[in-house]
């Protein structure tokens, strides 16, 4: 809480002594006067503003500002409203807490996946309407009007594998269908919140470069820099993928949050380097792909293109870098600010690795302030020892046994032609849940 000394502000104007608590109030980045040169996008009819803009400092624990629906930030009231005494001010400019900057920070572009009744992203004027975007992203959304439906698949399509690569887990990659999608579970620097953001931009990345290369964008199409005769001997041809596109796309879209801060924050930083991690597990494991032509099939000329792995393996790499991610702290190294592991004794982290700053909770008990949703009434297996297994995915609190009927296609023959036939068989199985 901020305090205003009587003696600073004796004999001063009240313009002058509204600067003066502007400039000590400096320090938050979204300070909303209107008039004030924090305001930089629009002054409401009732005197209030809107800053999509701001950062934050470790150990701040009182922002001014509050989420609206539209992912904007909104002084509900000017300060010249709501008080008559500086005093008064300083104390409403304070009364904010921590809990709306968890809230932002979670607001982002991936609610896109959600949106999947809007229809195509076709106007400029959809672009102001939709959720989770910061201004910059708006004004990229209404110079791409095109490329916003991949980057909506992207959020989706990240949201899914997401989901698989966790459905064995505590937690299991659960969404909202309100703002944040993901609840609070990723505003703390967690390797949770490192894999969604690495496997958010690769899905971004991926999205769109599967549109150039599929000819649904005007901007991009194949990738023609790749041709003439490869050193084994085969033809560069067809339609090699575009990934230098959907990377740069994806790094001018998905980064800008974390830039828009000034990337100097711990969690910024954090962010960005996973935002990386999961563009380079698509760069990474681009494989050729081939095709022969000749006589009944020989292969006297070979053509081949570049292609981007299937996504599930993008997802399977991640998981890896999840398992084995690499806690850090922030340090300055000379004027620069850098991410360095904080067990001296670990080697330093790569490109393709991915860090968090801060441990995980358990995720076993229903947990509302912290976006824990806890294990109750998940399935587990009664057999595995393994993080899937009764014992573990149910925290020591054991589990019901059901018996279920269960139908399935069974005895199924191919007949001539060409369809196939199947009987359907019922069983019973046992189905475990956490209590």
């Amino acid at each position: 809480m901020f305090k205003v000394g009587s003696s600073s502000l004796e004999g001063k104007s009240k313009t002058q002594q509204l600067s003066w608590i502007e400039r000590r109030l400096a320090i938050v980045k979204n300070i909303c006067i209107p008039g004030s040169a924090g305001c930089t996008d629009r002054v409401l009819p009732t005197g209030s503003c809107c800053c999509r803009h701001f950062a934050t400092r470790p150990g701040m624990e009182n922002h001014l500002h509050i989420a609206s629906k539209a992912a904007a930030w909104i002084c509900p009231r000017s300060l010249m409203d709501i008080a008559t005494s500086p005093a008064d001010r300083t104390s409403a400019a304070t009364r904010c807490t921590s809990e709306h900057a968890d809230i932002f920070v979670s607001i982002s572009w991936r609610y896109l996946a959600k949106l999947s009744s809007v229809g195509s992203i076709s106007e400029e004027e959809t672009c102001e309407k939709l959720k989770g975007l910061i201004q910059r992203q708006v004004q990229m959304c209404k110079r791409n009007l095109e490329v916003m439906d991949s980057v909506r698949r992207g959020a989706q399509l990240a949201i899914e594998e997401c989901q698989f690569q966790f459905r064995n887990r505590r937690w299991n990659c659960s969404t909202l269908d309100s703002l944040p999608v993901f609840g609070k579970v990723v505003t703390q620097g967690t390797r949770e919140a490192a894999f969604v953001y690495a496997i958010s931009s690769a899905g971004v990345a991926f999205a769109v470069t599967r549109a150039c290369s599929s000819g649904e964008l005007d901007k991009c199409g194949c990738d023609r820099t790749v041709h003439g005769v490869s050193p084994q001997g085969f033809q560069w041809s067809g339609c090699s993928d575009n990934i230098a596109y959907g990377v740069a796309f994806s790094q001018s879209f998905v980064d800008v949050r974390e830039r828009s801060k000034g990337a100097s924050s711990s969690r910024a930083l954090m962010n960005l380097h996973n935002n990386e991690a999961g563009r380079k597990a698509i760069l990474n494991n681009m494989r050729v792909e081939c095709k022969c032509h000749g006589v009944s099939g020989s292969c006297e000329v070979k053509t081949c293109w570049k292609a981007m792995p299937p996504f599930r393996k993008v997802g399977n790499v991640l998981k890896e870098k999840f398992d084995g991610a690499t806690e850090v702290e922030q340090r300055k190294v000379g004027s620069t600010k850098v991410l360095v592991p904080k067990n001296s004794q670990f080697k330093p982290h790569t490109d393709e690795d991915l860090v968090y700053l801060d441990s995980s909770p358990d995720f076993c008990d229903h947990d509302l302030k912290n976006g824990v949703l806890g294990t109750s009434g998940r399935h587990c297996n009664k057999t595995s020892k393994a993080i899937d297994g009764c014992e573990l995915m149910c925290c020591g609190r054991g589990f019901h046994t059901d018996e279920v009927e269960v139908v399935e296609r069974c005895s199924c023959k191919f007949h001539w032609c060409c369809f196939v036939k199947c009987k359907q068989c019922h069983r019973t199985v046992e189905m475990h849940t956490c209590r």
